[in-house]
């Protein structure tokens, strides 16, 4: 897996682990209820054995933005996408325009559709996902023919 540029800003650079960048985002009591629906944050146990499950599952990366590691994203082969972006970075729009470049690299993999779970009370995700092309499919799902 090679690194992907998405724009100026943004690089999506294949997992290799960091946990000293990455257990930080993890530790935000906000992002793990949006993320996981957690009352409670990773701890570094938690956090290798997330990366090890997604790692060997699907194509994943981190997302760095202008220059820092400020979350992840992997594409799995059945079209699923997980996504986390650190609360400091959140509203920047990284988002939408890494989920343009995973489009990209589904069409690469040949997967026809894309899919995501969002839990009902995470407008924000549900948002993004929205004006990234998906439209809900269910109660938490969100998905995206290409």
């Amino acid at each position: 897996m090679e690194r992907r540029i998405v724009d100026g800003e943004i690089t999506l650079v294949p997992y290799d682990p960091n946990y000293k960048a990455s257990l930080p985002w993890y530790q935000d009591a906000d992002v793990c209820k949006q993320v996981d629906n957690r009352n409670s944050v990773y701890d570094l146990k938690l956090l290798k054995a997330m990366y090890r499950y997604l790692n060997a599952r699907g194509s994943l990366f981190y997302i760095k933005y202008r220059g820092r590691l400020c979350g992840d994203v992997c594409l799995h082969p059945d079209g699923e996408i997980n996504i986390v972006v650190a609360k400091s970075f959140q509203n920047k729009h990284i988002g939408r325009r890494v989920i343009g470049e995973i489009q990209k690299l589904a069409r690469e993999q040949h997967i026809p559709k894309l899919h995501a779970e969002i839990y009902s009370f995470n407008a924000q995700s549900q948002r993004m996902f929205e004006r990234a092309g998906f439209h809900k499919a269910g109660d938490e799902l969100y998905e995206m023919e290409l």
